[in-house]
């Protein structure tokens, strides 16, 4: 299983014997519990906030407060984390509640208990799987609950000068949290999302390097504000030049480390695998700017043609409450498929419980003199002096159509499957529809790999098409775990 997701970590397999079977780790932080093997054994994917915790290690500190406090101890983390607590009495799964890593469990034929960060360890082993929800927790005695998140305490405010002074200094203190001591990494779209987290980390250290991709024989628009971007800052920028071979060549593999046949994710995967590759020669730390456009109103502009303003927050809520399953994801199998740990500064607990308080008329909003409304309207307000003005009044490009993957991809993919396929096979195994030749490839490559218990984990992301009508909800058979495969008309 440990072979199987090695390029989560840069360490050898941490292997431990526990009451009834076996548990290991591969990530870079630290998984033992020493002589001690009477005390819990905690595994720990991601970062807690070391600010709260002092000097002490993530996996100490998790330790002690389940020692003291049980279960109770989940509500007292602040970070982006998954974790397993193994005792005696009970093995103890959890994952943060905005769940940007990932948490997959299942039980063998033989009712044995089965979990990894990622679904490809289990193949082999389990027949269907379970995504663990953000915010909740599994345990082998009282099954699948929510627990109470961390929530930190963040002001008020009364205009929206004042709530974008505040929403930029928490911005940059997340950043400052993020940024190690070693040289701060930062993945530079050239968008306005990771132009502020350069922008940020700029504030809190001179050593930047920042890593782009784009394409070799026809760069995307996002390269030219890349490279903008990174001479104010002062940054050296460095670029990886995608060809044609390098989307044929990584097609299958981005099936593989993604777990998904959602053509959006995997488009958007690529650029972000690339990027990790690049960036693994320099560092092993990368901030990234993902988080925004849910937390913001980065998809909302088609909103304003709603004007039930519960629809608008309900829709807007629905986006959030699927990023761990659709943008995250293709985050973290991207960089971590490459040994890269990142950061999502605009993720940190407090810019999160923030965002909370900024009404949606903030968020999107008509500013005079354009004819259509401005989305994150607010945090470009919070940074309209720190970065040039041809990035902060740029609109919201996909990330993939930005990049220019997208029709890279369209090209990479012809002729790998037949009309007469497309016509015959409109939805997968587990009746998931397909929205184009591509995903019909796509769902061949990702059976070769993975049974069919395995399709809960692909999930439909595409903002864009949100207009007025509900979104469209398929659920899986597995109790308690909902999936939304499409956001449509």
């Amino acid at each position: 299983m440990l072979e199987k997701i090695m390029h989560r970590g840069r360490k050898e397999p941490d292997i431990h014997r526990v009451s009834d079977g076996f548990a290991g780790s591969v990530e870079m932080s630290e998984s033992g519990r020493g002589e001690d093997t009477a005390s819990p054994l905690v595994l720990l994917d991601g970062t807690l906030n070391n600010e709260r915790y002092g000097r002490t290690s993530d996996i100490l500190y998790l330790k002690e407060q389940y020692i003291n406090s049980g279960k109770e101890a989940l509500s007292l983390l602040d970070g982006s984390f998954s974790c397993a607590i193994i005792t005696g009495e009970e093995t103890l799964l959890a994952r943060d509640p905005v769940g940007a890593r990932p948490l997959i469990y299942g039980n063998g034929t033989d009712g044995t208990l089965y979990f990894a960060s990622e679904a490809k360890a289990l193949c082999g082993f389990v027949d269907t799987v379970r995504e663990l929800p953000p915010g909740y927790c599994f345990s082998t005695k009282d099954g699948l609950s929510p627990f109470k998140p961390f929530v930190p305490n963040v002001p008020d405010f009364e205009t929206p000068g004042e709530g974008a002074k505040i929403l930029r200094e928490l911005v940059v203190k997340a950043v400052e949290k993020s940024v190690t001591d070693k040289t701060a990494g930062v993945a530079l779209s050239g968008g306005l999302d990771s132009s502020i987290i350069l922008a940020a980390a700029q504030e809190c250290t001179s050593r930047i390097e920042a890593f782009t991709v784009t394409i070799k024989d026809n760069p995307g628009d996002d390269f030219h504000y890349a490279e903008l971007m990174a001479r104010k800052a002062g940054a050296p920028l460095h670029t990886y030049e995608l060809t044609d071979m390098d989307i044929v060549g990584i097609i299958p593999d981005a099936v593989w480390f993604l777990e998904s046949f959602d053509e959006d994710c995997i488009a958007g995967f690529v650029a972000n695998y690339y990027a990790s590759r690049l960036a693994s020669e320099f560092t092993d730390t990368v901030l990234v700017g993902e988080g925004a456009d849910e937390l913001f109103g980065g998809y909302f502009r088609e909103l304003e043609t709603i004007h039930d303003e519960k629809e608008k927050e309900r829709i807007a809520q629905k986006l959030e409450d699927i990023a761990y399953n659709t943008a995250l994801r293709r985050l973290d199998r991207g960089w971590m498929a490459n040994s890269v740990e990142y950061r999502v500064p605009f993720l940190d607990s407090a810019v999160v419980a923030f965002s909370k308080k900024i009404p949606l008329s903030l968020k999107i909003r008509q500013r005079e003199g354009k004819n259509t409304p401005v989305e994150k309207w607010i945090l470009r307000e919070a940074f309209r002096d720190m970065l040039p003005p041809e990035i902060i009044d740029r609109p919201k490009m996909r990330f993939a159509r930005g990049v220019g993957v997208d029709d890279l991809m369209d090209t990479a993919v012809q002729g790998k499957v037949t009309p007469e396929e497309c016509a015959s096979v409109r939805e997968s195994e587990g009746g998931i529809p397909f929205n184009s030749a591509k995903e019909v490839y796509f769902y061949k490559l990702f059976r070769k790999r993975f049974a069919s218990g395995y399709e809960c984990l692909t999930a439909r992301w595409d903002p864009g098409k949100i207009k007025q009508k509900a979104s469209q909800q398929h659920f899986t058979t597995v109790p308690t775990m909902q999936f939304f495969h499409s956001l449509s008309d």
